[in-house]
């Protein structure tokens, strides 16, 4: 017997896939708004874990480089 074993990520995308598909206006206002209001789960899960280390840890420098130059 063979189980279909599937990873969240794979998960996540096929539920978003059948949301999607259920809802076509909100997949409309959703293709809209993208540019405006990016989404942070589809930039961390292209990222993934490294990439995200990376970034939180850019954005932690430039805190502390932003708050020596102007505080």
């Amino acid at each position: 017997m063979q189980e279909n074993k599937e990873t969240p990520e794979q998960k996540r995308e096929r539920l978003r896939q059948q949301e999607l598909k259920g809802n076509p206006t909100g997949n409309l206002n959703d293709a809209f708004n993208k540019a405006n209001n990016g989404s942070l789960v589809d930039l961390v899960g292209s990222l993934g874990w490294k990439g995200t280390g990376i970034l939180i840890f850019v954005v932690i420098v430039g805190v502390i480089i932003y708050s020596f130059f102007f505080s």
